[in-house]
């Protein structure tokens, strides 16, 4: 595997990861607003919205960041 192989590799892995923890998030909060766990409704509501955020646009400023590092160092 050459070295853009494991770069893009790596970046995949570290995408997919965040999206994981941003449904984790999601859950969580979910789980605390419903009273499955114990929490204040405003965390619970507070985590739910945090990790749906995180899983739509975490990614995306991930990549934006990746480009212009890119950029960067191509020239």
């Amino acid at each position: 595997m050459n070295r853009e192989e494991e770069i893009a590799r790596t970046r995949y892995i570290a995408m997919n990861a965040v999206r994981i923890g941003a449904i984790a998030v999601l859950l969580v909060g979910l789980m605390i607003a419903r009273r499955v766990l114990d929490g204040p409704w405003w965390l619970g509501a507070a985590l739910a919205v945090a990790g749906l955020l995180a899983f739509f646009f975490l990614p995306t400023l991930m990549v934006r960041r990746w480009k212009r590092a890119d950029g960067e160092r191509g020239q």
